[in-house]
């Protein structure tokens, strides 16, 4: 583990400049960051962030009689979507139903709840809720009978196009707009070829390759990074790698994004006392929130701008011949000096 940085973000969550933490075997990604973080502090409002929602979910599945009981029993619903909020806020004084969708297959209901958790990723607050309205469900609609307390229509830690429609964790903007002259210095390329490489290989290779809901190169490393040393459930970063990056040339300014709309992070909850997590996420400012849910926020922006940095760098990188794997070479042949 290694701290990159420091990282100037603003937006609606934070108004900061922190170095970050990733723990990871992949020695290259910290100097990679940390040619991001260089640019976000060379630039006055350095990486935008904003958190556009938050919600955590947990899909339940029932069983009803036939296609017509189980249409009735989802009008039901929603027509009480009242008092299912009031049996899922009897689970957690942090725990609020925000939403619900649902999916019918023949006679098969697939229901997603979807719930705001506070400073908490919320995996077992969501669960608890889920498990208490269906209790509720059972108890009150006739012809419906248990079929799973989980019914992948969350969906937790697998890629699907579903988390990225509606959301899972939270969903955060992160942009940077890089002067033409730090395009050249910093990341020896121009806008234009890092827009162009961003098209053939984050979109239409994605596509060629079946991506779903997903046009990135590798948000994967630096999410399991900061999840590592930051105390988040590591299989989160299935779903949280789904995001898109976008990158446009303006008159030789980098105009350069980061779109993640399943972040499942929390500053609360297990795995967060341990020594080094709870050090560095004092260190990051997360432990200190006015409100609750505003450690979880911070934590959301602080590592959609880390995806940020890392990201912008390899694409660089890569739209230079050799420049990825001499680096590559170079460093992973160094000793480790980490913590």
């Amino acid at each position: 583990m290694k701290w990159v940085g420091p990282i100037r973000i603003s937006g609606n969550v934070a108004e900061t400049e922190t170095a970050v933490p990733l723990a990871t075997f992949e020695t290259p990604l910290w100097p990679s960051v940390a040619r991001g973080a260089k640019l976000s502090m060379a630039v006055a409002r350095g990486i935008v962030t904003t958190l556009v929602d938050e919600r955590m979910t947990r899909s339940i599945l029932l069983e009803a009689e036939d296609g017509p009981t189980a249409f009735d029993a989802v009008r039901v619903l929603r027509r009480g979507f009242d008092q299912l909020r009031e049996v899922a806020g009897r689970t957690s004084r942090f725990v609020e139903l925000i939403d619900l969708h649902h999916e019918l297959v023949g006679h098969l209901i697939f229901l997603r709840f979807e719930f705001t958790t506070g400073d908490a990723s919320g995996h077992n607050m969501a669960t608890l809720a889920a498990d208490a309205l269906m209790k509720h469900i059972l108890q009150t609609i006739p012809g419906v009978s248990y079929g799973s307390i989980s019914g992948n229509y969350c969906t937790d830690k697998k890629a699907s196009a579903v988390n990225g429609i509606l959301g899972r964790g939270k969903n955060v903007i992160a942009e940077l707009v890089v002067p033409q002259a730090l395009v050249s210095s910093v990341l020896k390329t121009t806008a234009e070829r890092v827009a162009t490489l961003n098209v053939r290989k984050n979109l239409l290779g994605s596509v060629v390759a079946g991506g779903i809901r997903t046009a990135n190169a590798h948000f994967a490393n630096m999410l399991l990074g900061f999840y590592l040393a930051t105390g988040q459930d590591a299989a989160n970063i299935v779903e949280g790698s789904q995001g898109i990056t976008l990158a446009e040339d303006r008159d030789g300014d980098l105009y350069f994004s980061c779109t993640l709309p399943n972040l499942i992070v929390g500053s609360v909850g297990n795995g967060k006392s341990l020594d080094f997590v709870e050090d560095n996420l004092i260190a990051l400012g997360c432990r200190d929130g006015a409100q609750v849910g505003d450690g979880a926020r911070r934590l959301a922006v602080l590592v959609a701008a880390t995806v940020l940095c890392g990201e912008l760098s390899l694409l660089a990188a890569q739209t230079n011949p050799g420049e990825l794997m001499r680096a590559h070479v170079r460093i992973e042949r160094e000793p480790i000096s980490g913590h």
